[in-house]
C-alpha cells in the first residue's frame, strides 16, 4: 500500500509540474513577413504576407491588420499564397494613409500546436498607435486551458501505456493474472484514463487554440470547428477505437481468462484460436490509437514524414508495452499474487525487445527533430532530449538489474489471496462467541495477521524482494521519462527552432529618403519591465544622422525610464561600439542631434534600458546604413 501511495503522489507531483510548465513553444516559426517587421514603406501595400517554417492551418481571424487608431483594414479571409500551406496572406483595403500599422496573427501548426504573434510596419513614416491587443491574441496555447491541456496529454500517454502494456502482460506473459482483480484494475484504469483524457482534450482544444476562456469548452460551435481539424479528427478516432478496446478487455477478462489450462487437444486449439484473435484485434486497436498521435503531432510534419509516422507508432507501442508491463509486474509482486517465474521471464524477453526498439526508434526521431549536434545545447528541445536520454540510460541499467534478479527467481511465494483463504479454527471467547462486534473484530485481527505472515514470506524470498525493488525503481524513472516526453511534444523541435534563428528578419533599411526606423522589444524582468524602443535614424546613411529613441511600455503609451543607452557597432569592419550621447526631450523621448556613422554596411544597434536600480537589459538589432 505504501508503494502504491508513493506512485500516486509521484504522478500527482508530475501533473502539477506539467500543469505549471510554460505554454508550448511555437512549432511553426515565423521566418519572413512582407512588409517586413518594423519596416517603413513609401506606398501602402496591397496585402500582408507571412511565411512560416512549416505548414499552418488558418481560420477566419488568423490575420488582422489594424490602423493607428485600431480599426480593421484587412479585407477578405486569410488564405495560403499560391496553395503553399506554409504561408498566410490577407488583402488590405485601398487608400491606406500614412502611419504605423499593427499585424496580429495566429494559426495552428500542422503538428497541432497553436502559434501567435504580432508586428508592425509603417507607411510613409512611423506614427503613434493606440492599438492594444487583447489578452487572447497572445494567450493561445497558454492560460488555464493550456495548463489543463498539458495535464490531459500526460494522462492520455499514461492511460495508453497502462492499457496496452498490462493487456500484453496478461494475454501473453501471465494469462492466469487476468482473473485477478488487482491486475484487471490496471488495464481498466488505463482505459478509463485514456477515455476521460481524450474527451477532455476534445473539449479543451478550442480554448487551447484560440486563447479563449474555459467556457468555450462547452460551446457546440467551437466543438464543431475542432472536429473539422486534423487534431480533432484524430481525437474522435481515438474514442471510436477505445470503444473497440472495451470489447477487447471484456473478452480478455472473460472467456479467454476463464478457459484456464487446456485439458485436451480440442481445448488447446480453441484457446489458440481465441489467442490469435485477441492478438490480431488488440494489435490493430493499439496500433490505431498510437496512430492518432502520429498523424497529428511532430511525426506528421517535417522531413521524411511518410517514414516518421510509422516509426512514431512503433515507438509509442514499445513505450506502452514496457511501461505498462512494468506496472503490471510491480503490482503482482507488491500484492503477492504468486506470479510464476516463467511469466516473469516471458515479460523479461518482451521487455528487452521493447527497450531495444524504443532506443532504435528514439535515435531516428532525435536525428529528425534536432538536425544538428549544436541543437542539443542551443535549443530547449535538445536540452529536454538530453534529460530524456540520461533517464533512458538509467532505465536500461535498472532493466539489466531486474533481468539478473529474474534469473534467480525460484518458486512463487504464497500469495495474499491464498494465505487469506486458509481456513483456521475459530477461537471461542467465553461469553462473547455470538457477539457480532466481537466476531468482526476477530476477523479483522486474523486478516491483519494473515497479511503480515504473507508479507514476511515474500520478504524472505530475496530474489523476489530484489526484483520488486528494481522494478519499482524502473517504474518511478519511467514515469518521469513519460513526463519529459510529454513536455517534448509541447516544445519546438530543434530543426524548427534553428530555422527560426537562421532566418532572422533582414536588417532595417531606409526607403526613398525616409528615416530608417527599427523597433526593439525589451524585458528587464522587473515590475513594468516590458516595453519597446522605437529608434529612428535620419537619414539612415553614411555621415551625420539625427537619432530619436521613443520608449513605450507594454501598451503603446510613452513612458520614462531611469536610463537609456545607445551604441552602434559595425562588426564586419571592427568599428565600435560607438556610444550615442542621448538627451531627454519629453516623456519617453530621447534624441541625439549629430551621430556620425563613417561607413556603409550592416550596423548593430544596441539599446540598454534600465527600469529600476537593479532591472536592466540590453537588446540588439541590425540596420543597413547606405552610402
Amino acid at each position: 500500500m505504501t508503494i502504491r501511495r508513493a506512485l500516486v503522489v509521484l504522478g500527482a507531483l508530475l501533473a502539477v509540474v506539467l500543469g505549471a510548465a510554460a505554454p508550448a513553444s511555437a512549432h511553426a516559426a515565423l521566418v519572413n513577413t512582407n512588409p517586413g517587421e518594423d519596416s517603413v514603406v513609401k506606398t501602402a501595400p496591397q496585402q500582408v504576407l507571412l511565411t512560416f517554417s512549416e505548414g499552418v492551418l488558418l481560420s477566419a481571424d488568423s490575420l488582422r491588420v489594424l490602423d493607428p487608431a485600431g480599426g480593421r483594414v484587412d479585407s477578405g479571409t486569410p488564405q495560403h499564397a499560391d496553395g503553399n500551406s506554409s504561408t498566410a496572406v490577407v488583402a488590405l483595403r485601398a487608400g491606406l494613409g500614412d502611419g504605423t500599422y499593427t499585424v496580429a496573427w495566429k494559426a495552428v501548426s500542422e503538428d497541432s500546436h497553436p502559434v501567435a504573434g504580432a508586428f508592425t510596419f509603417s507607411v510613409g513614416a512611423p506614427s503613434k498607435t493606440t492599438v492594444v491587443l487583447a489578452d487572447q491574441d497572445q494567450a493561445v496555447g497558454g492560460g488555464a486551458a493550456g495548463v489543463l491541456y498539458g495535464i490531459g496529454r500526460y494522462v492520455a500517454y499514461a492511460g495508453y501505456a497502462l492499457l496496452v502494456g498490462s493487456s500484453v502482460f496478461l494475454a501473453v506473459c501471465w494469462p492466469r493474472g487476468a482473473l485477478l482483480r488487482p491486475m484487471q484494475r490496471i488495464a481498466v484504469g488505463g482505459w478509463v484514463a485514456l477515455v476521460a483524457s481524450t474527451i477532455a482534450l476534445l473539449m479543451l482544444r478550442g480554448p487551447y487554440v484560440n486563447g479563449s476562456g474555459l467556457g468555450d469548452a462547452f460551446d457546440l460551435g467551437v466543438m464543431r470547428d475542432v472536429l473539422n481539424t486534423r487534431p480533432g479528427a484524430a481525437l474522435l478516432s481515438r474514442l471510436l477505437l477505445l470503444a473497440a478496446a472495451a470489447v477487447f478487455l471484456a473478452v480478455l477478462f472473460g472467456s479467454y481468462a476463464k478457459r484456464g489450462t487446456p485439458a485436451n487437444e480440442s481445448e488447446r486449439a480453441e484457446r489458440a484460436d481465441l489467442a490469435w484473435g485477441l492478438g490480431i484485434g488488440g494489435g490493430v486497436i493499439a496500433t490505431g490509437i498510437a496512430a492518432t498521435w502520429a498523424m497529428a503531432e511532430h511525426a506528421s510534419v517535417g522531413i521524411q514524414s511518410a517514414l516518421a509516422m510509422p516509426v512514431d507508432v512503433v515507438h509509442l507501442l514499445s513505450m506502452a508495452v514496457w511501461l505498462g508491463g512494468l506496472t503490471a509486474l510491480l503490482t503482482s509482486l507488491v500484492a503477492g499474487l504468486g506470479i510464476e517465474r516463467e511469466a516473469v521471464q516471458r515479460f523479461s524477453r518482451i521487455g528487452f525487445a521493447a527497450v531495444t526498439t524504443l532506443v532504435a526508434t528514439g535515435i531516428y526521431q532525435s536525428w529528425r527533430q534536432l538536425g544538428s549536434w549544436d541543437a542539443f545545447v542551443s535549443t530547449s528541445y535538445g536540452q529536454l532530449l538530453l534529460v530524456k536520454i540520461g533517464l533512458v540510460v538509467l532505465l536500461v541499467e535498472l532493466a539489466w538489474l531486474s533481468r539478473r534478479w529474474t534469473a534467480r527467481l525460484g518458486a512463487p511465494a504464497v500469495p495474499v489471496t491464498a494465505a487469506a483463504a486458509v481456513k483456521r479454527p475459530e477461537r471461542v471467547v467465553a461469553g462473547s462467541s455470538t457477539d457480532p462486534a466481537r466476531q468482526a473484530q476477530l476477523r479483522l485481527q486474523r486478516t491483519a495477521r494473515d497479511r503480515t505472515q504473507a508479507k514476511r514470506t515474500r520478504e524472505a524470498d530475496l530474489a523476489r524482494s530484489g526484483l520488486r525493488k528494481s522494478v519499482l525503481a524502473e517504474v518511478v524513472v519511467a514515469v518521469v521519462v513519460l513526463a519529459v516526453t510529454t513536455l517534448l511534444t509541447g516544445t519546438q523541435p530543434g530543426r524548427a527552432a534553428q530555422a527560426k534563428t537562421g532566418s532572422a528578419p533582414a536588417p532595417a533599411t531606409s526607403s526613398s529618403g525616409l528615416p530608417l526606423s527599427v523597433r526593439i522589444p525589451y524585458d528587464t524582468g522587473g515590475p513594468k519591465g516590458k516595453g519597446q524602443a522605437l529608434i529612428t535614424i535620419d537619414p539612415g546613411r553614411v555621415g551625420q544622422n539625427e537619432v530619436h529613441v521613443l520608449i513605450s511600455g507594454a501598451d503603446p503609451v510613452p513612458v520614462d525610464v531611469p536610463e537609456v543607452k545607445l551604441e552602434f557597432t559595425l562588426k564586419a569592419k571592427n568599428i565600435g561600439p560607438l556610444p550615442v550621447p542621448l538627451q531627454h526631450l519629453d516623456v519617453g523621448h530621447w534624441t541625439a542631434a549629430s551621430v556620425q556613422l563613417p561607413m556603409a554596411g550592416t550596423w548593430e544597434v544596441s539599446v540598454t534600458v534600465r527600469t529600476s536600480e537593479i532591472d536592466q537589459v540590453t537588446e540588439t538589432k541590425n540596420v543597413e546604413i547606405t552610402s
